[in-house]
């Protein structure tokens, strides 16, 4: 039985990770923390906000995906926007998904990342 999702991993390109790190721990507020010293010989990068993890995983023949992403709940979504455009990001807005405001952004290796936030 399924009882939640522990991480959600994207692939990045290899040499990536002081980009990725200025945008998932400055831009975003994610806290990095440390791999297992077996799995930080690959590269890579973990960060975690409370209870949520995203881990960064270097691919060589890295392609981002056009459509899969993850889908991160947050609250505050205005300042999220903002706080990612100050700092250089694209903000898509999207009002599609009913009850919920969200926009869509992408990292600095092309990977798309969609943030939401209910609405009462």
């Amino acid at each position: 039985m399924l009882a939640a999702i522990d991480h959600v991993q994207l692939a990045v390109p290899p040499g990536a990770e002081s980009a990725l790190r200025t945008y998932y721990g400055e831009a975003l507020g994610l806290t990095e923390i440390a791999k297992p010293p077996v799995l930080a010989a690959r590269g890579g990068l973990w960060f975690r906000s409370g209870p949520v993890q995203l881990h960064l995983g270097i691919e060589e023949d890295f392609r981002p995906s056009k459509k899969a992403h993850p889908g991160i709940r947050v609250s505050g979504i205005d300042a999220l926007a903002a706080r990612l455009a100050e700092r250089g990001a694209k903000v898509v807005w999207d009002e599609n998904l009913p009850g919920h405001r969200r926009f869509y952004s992408q990292d600095p290796v092309g990977n798309r990342l969609e943030f939401l936030e209910p609405v009462d």
